[in-house]
């Protein structure tokens, strides 16, 4: 290997970082290779050899693009590239994730107390080791460029070279293809530089403008109030509502009027998982929300929320936890409790007829799943007290997870012992999860796998009613329900009129 001291030309440069990059970043990549065909077979052989010798060329070729154009800005962005690797690597290889763009959406909206919860020892070690001690050598090598002429003539037998490399294997296009979500996912740097720039430019495109829905009409002035409780990484499996072994709802169980539905989320990952369920249909465009909608339409509507992640909010009444936390005193104010701080008091004051409530919590959001509730509901032991899952026995991180199940199920039982004293609204809560999670099932943790390769566990989740006696309402026999639902049957039960109420994706008869 070339001395520090040396000069080094840029291809063997570029070429040495590109081999690097393909050594230290791709094991996972070529894992999912090697487990998705025949790797002993002649064709199997092509397909791997082949994408090694295009991830090394195709690698290096973009490094020599940019350290011809400035060495400085090459060096800069190779040094980002290593360190951001590791960190990517990291997450790839604790959590099994797939780097595409909506795991990218769902990265670039958390905030700096959930991903503070992902800091480990093992974390710092993958960005010393792969990142900071390649970026030494990165920075201190003195680079020796080429003539524009041999730029030209390196550029065009790299790119005919790739090109004759690719058509050779034009059969075997139908399987990267079919794969390409997972390999575009794993291919370092470029599964997340392609896909945040992805991500801003559909996020451009979708915040242009709120397309608005045609006017909406109250129909009635009875009391009527709705509160919708988003759920956050809540798993339909393990609510002993659904028949769970474990007794993880032991308040709903013995409270009249709840009711119980199964249902599928329309995505994996939170952002998408919130917009489908206040939209009025599935849809790429961004259409105006149901709280957006019912404020501009006379409603009252209230969103408080200890989470992030949702589509644009346009109400004058958006309550954050630290907000809420000033006026509340207890031990569950650190936790999700803190929703229904002076809840009933805001709800008993208002000077509207019709009332939305929007209450986005994030019990059950990993991966600190221990630190989401409060010591007297660790009612399941031993628990997982570490974000590195994979440490823990699956019994472990299965306890930690079903105490937050176990807390949920306290919160939604106080809510409904709110509602129950507010005897002058016909009330309704809803609860419904955003999406799933992954507790080690296949190896996978967590949630943002593309919907087409998810496991069941990331996308069945819970679908709970509970309606006040004097609401005099019946849900309709369903038996499935999904994250639709929930826009047409708050219209329903708050007696408002719209054009584009759909009555098959309403639950109240």
């Amino acid at each position: 290997m070339y001395s520090l001291k040396n000069n080094i030309k840029i291809i063997p440069f570029v070429l040495l970082i590109s081999v690097l990059n393909f050594l230290l970043f791709h094991y996972p990549f070529y894992q999912f290779v090697f487990n998705n065909l025949d790797y002993k077979s002649l064709n199997g052989i092509n397909i791997v050899i082949t994408l090694m010798i295009l991830m090394v060329v195709a690698n290096a070729f973009a490094f020599f693009l940019v350290f011809f154009l400035s060495r400085f800005v090459g060096k800069f962005l190779s040094v980002v590239f290593f360190i951001v690797n590791a960190i990517a690597l990291y997450f790839v290889n604790t959590y099994h994730i797939i780097i595409d763009e909506a795991m990218v959406g769902n990265v670039l909206n958390t905030d700096h107390a959930e991903a503070t919860s992902f800091f480990s020892f093992k974390l710092i070690l993958y960005v010393i080791l792969l990142g900071v001690i390649p970026s030494i050598y990165i920075i201190k090598a003195k680079i020796i460029n080429v003539t524009v002429k041999r730029f030209f003539i390196v550029t065009s037998l790299t790119l005919l070279f790739i090109v004759a490399i690719a058509f050779v294997n034009a059969r075997n296009w139908l399987w990267i293809d079919k794969n390409s979500k997972t390999l575009g996912g794993l291919a370092m740097p470029w599964c997340y530089t392609v896909n945040i720039s992805l991500y801003y430019t559909h996020k451009y495109q979708e915040n242009k403008k709120e397309i608005l829905l045609p006017n909406a009409t109250i129909k009635d002035s009875q009391k009527a109030v709705v509160v919708l409780v988003i759920g956050e990484s809540a798993r339909r499996q393990n609510f002993s509502l659904y028949g769970y072994e474990k007794n993880t709802n032991p308040f709903l169980s013995n409270t009249p009027g709840v009711f119980h539905f199964n249902a599928n989320s329309c995505a994996t990952y939170t952002s998408a998982g919130v917009k489908g369920i206040l939209e009025h249909a599935h849809t790429d465009d961004l259409y105006e929300i149901l709280p957006n909608y019912l404020e501009r339409n006379g409603v009252e509507v209230i969103w408080r929320t200890t989470n992030w992640g949702e589509p644009p909010i346009h109400i004058k009444n958006y309550q954050r936890e630290e907000a809420l936390k000033k006026n509340c005193k207890d031990v569950g104010c650190n936790y999700d409790e803190v929703l229904l701080t002076d809840l009933k008091e805001q709800i008993a004051a208002s000077t509207k007829n019709k009332i939305l409530i929007v209450l986005h919590s994030s019990t059950s959001h990993g991966p600190t799943y221990s630190k989401k509730y409060p010591p007297q509901f660790e009612i399941f032991k031993p628990v997982c007290n570490t974000v590195e899952l994979g440490k823990c026995s699956q019994t472990e991180l299965i306890n930690a997870y079903d105490n937050t199940i176990v807390y949920t199920d306290y919160i939604l039982h106080n809510l409904i012992e709110d509602l129950q004293q507010l005897k002058a609204y016909k009330s309704a809560m809803i609860f419904v999860s955003d999406h799933g999670e992954s507790l080690g099932e296949k190896n996978l943790y967590m949630h943002g796998l593309p919907l087409s390769l998810a496991p069941k566990e990331q996308y069945e989740i819970p679908f709970i009613v509970w309606m006040s006696e004097n609401s005099s309402r019946q849900l309709k026999p369903n038996n499935e329900l999904s994250q639709g639902h929930v826009f047409h049957s708050v219209l329903n039960f708050l007696g408002i009129q719209s054009p584009v109420y759909n009555e098959d994706l309403n639950i109240f008869k």
